[in-house]
This record gives C-alpha cells, sequence and structure tokens, in this order.
C-alpha cells in the first residue's frame, strides 16, 4: 500500500509541520528545517526535536524527508558559491540529522557558464567534500529528478548515474523522483508500456534499490517542455493514470510519496476540503 503525505509547512515550530499534515490525512511528511531562500538558520533547540519526535511517536509518523534550499548549486563552475553550497548542504544535513530526518533532498545543480560534464563533475567532487565532513551523520542526501529546465543537471537518469559513479561514496546517495519534473523531462509515465519502460531503464542505469522517495505533483506544462510548474493531482497534463501505475507498483510500496502541490482551500468536486486532503484523496481513491 503506497505510503501518501505532502510537504507542510514549520510556522510555529517543527512539531506543527507534523501535526498539520496528520490533520491533512498525510502518512508521511516533508519539511524545510530552515528558510529555504535564506543562507542563515536559526538554531534547532533540544525543545525543537522532542516536541517534533513527540508528534511522530503519537502519530505513528515513520516517514519524513528535510528538502534543502533552493540556493544551493553544488554545480557552480565559480568557487566562492560552490564552497558555499557544499557548506549550506553540510548545515542542511546537521539540521536533519538533530532532528531524526534521514534523507535530506537537493536539486544536482547547474553548470551555467560551464560544460555538462563539468558540472557533472562538480556535483560529485562537492558530494565528496560533504561526504568527508558530515561521516558521522545518520542523514543522507538524495538527489532530485530535475525538469531539465536552463543548465540544470539530473534531467536524465545517465546524467544521475554519472554523477554517482564520480562519488567516493554512492552508498550515501540516494534519489528523489519528481513526476513533473520527469514528465517535463521528456519520460512519459502516463501509459503503462512506457511507465515500465522508463523504470526499467531506471534499474540498469542506477538501480531501484536507490530510490528512497518521490514528490507527487502533476504537471501544468505540456510533455517534454523543460518547465517546473505543480499541478493539483489528475488536473495537469499527465492526468491521472501515471499516478494509478505508482500508487499500485508494488516496487513502491515502502517508498514515502509527498504531495508538493498548492495550498489552499480546494474548488470544484473538492469543495470543503484542502487542497492536500483533496489531492490524498484522489491518490487513494486510485489504490486497487
Amino acid at each position: 500500500m503506497a505510503i501518501l503525505g505532502a510537504h507542510m509547512s514549520i510556522a510555529g515550530g517543527y512539531y506543527k509541520a507534523v501535526k498539520s499534515g496528520v490533520q491533512e490525512g498525510c502518512e508521511c511528511i516533508q519539511l524545510f528545517t530552515k528558510n529555504n531562500n535564506q543562507w542563515r538558520a536559526k538554531e534547532i533547540t533540544d525543545e525543537d526535536v522532542r516536541l517534533f519526535q513527540e508528534q511522530l511517536d503519537t502519530h505513528n509518523i515513520q516517514h519524513t524527508l528535510s528538502h534543502a534550499s533552493y540556493l544551493i548549486n553544488l554545480g557552480s563552475p565559480k568557487d566562492e558559491l560552490w564552497n558555499k553550497s557544499i557548506d549550506a548542504f553540510i548545515i542542511e544535513l546537521q539540521r536533519a540529522d538533530k532532528l531524526g530526518v534521514p534523507y535530506v533532498v537537493v536539486h544536482p545543480g547547474s553548470f551555467t557558464t560551464s560544460t555538462e560534464a563539468e558540472g557533472i563533475t562538480r556535483i560529485a567532487e562537492g558530494l565528496n567534500e560533504v561526504h568527508r565532513q558530515t561521516r558521522d551523520l545518520k542523514s543522507r542526501c538524495l538527489l532530485e529528478t530535475t525538469a531539465g529546465q536552463g543548465t540544470n543537471l539530473g534531467w536524465n537518469f545517465e546524467q544521475l548515474a554519472e554523477m554517482l559513479d564520480q562519488c567516493q561514496a554512492p552508498e550515501l546517495v540516494g534519489i528523489c523522483a519528481d513526476t513533473c519534473h520527469m514528465f517535463a523531462a521528456g519520460y512519459n509515465l502516463c501509459d503503462e508500456a512506457s511507465y515500465h519502460e522508463t523504470w526499467n531503464d531506471f534499474d540498469k542505469l542506477i538501480g531501484l534499490d536507490k530510490m528512497k522517495a518521490f514528490h507527487l505533483n502533476d504537471s501544468k506544462r505540456e510533455f517534454g517542455s523543460k518547465k517546473d510548474r505543480h499541478e493539483h493531482i489528475g488536473q495537469g497534463h499527465m492526468g491521472l493514470s501515471a499516478f494509478r501505475y505508482l500508487v499500485n507498483d508494488e516496487r513502491f510500496s515502502q517508498t514515502p510519496m509527498y504531495l508538493e502541490t498548492a495550498k489552499g482551500d480546494a474548488e470544484g468536486d473538492h469543495a470543503g476540503l484542502s487542497w492536500d486532503a483533496a489531492n490524498l484523496s484522489v491518490l487513494r481513491a486510485l489504490i486497487e
């Protein structure tokens, strides 16, 4: 049975993300451990940790995920930004570790003024340095599949496989697949044959054991657009079929799946619900 949840706000305390998530019907919770558009971060107190863990225990939430800052670019050719990104990602892992969150999702990075090959090497070297400085932590890195906008890397399996190949400790790195990003990047999950072909390719190049989390998002933009625009489940260009295959895929029955769709009050058939509750109910209705 699919494990379904959503990204939740930490406004008012980390424990609030769990509380709000459970109210919406989440079985797993993704959160930021700091402001995602700032480098600096407020210290996590022991009380923060206690309240967060207490809520997880109370509601039996077994799967949590942290999302790293959008400012981090491990693929940058500029030394200043690259070093700053390494330092920032180390802090993200330390914060997740303190809260007891096992994984931190990060966008691999963009090569900007260099080349794809140089960008991939830069990302691997950045991860090697991160691993060197975080050997004592339990929290691990997940590279997210991207839509391929601009010079973003990680939009195809070959790029991700190459990053892992160049890592000195590839066993410390997993993958988080974003359905919207994959669709935008040209991976068709929407018809059954293509769905299975996609995961067979992933298994050959990377290995399905590396898949540790999913972001479930429909796409506002058309197939292969290379544009990262999330839409509510079944209301975008993907429709419902891809999500039906995913939530019924036994290989992923223990892999947590997190919504990253817009918040607010649902409309139409789902009026009276929040969008998170509506999207989760749509997904659960697909489970056979």
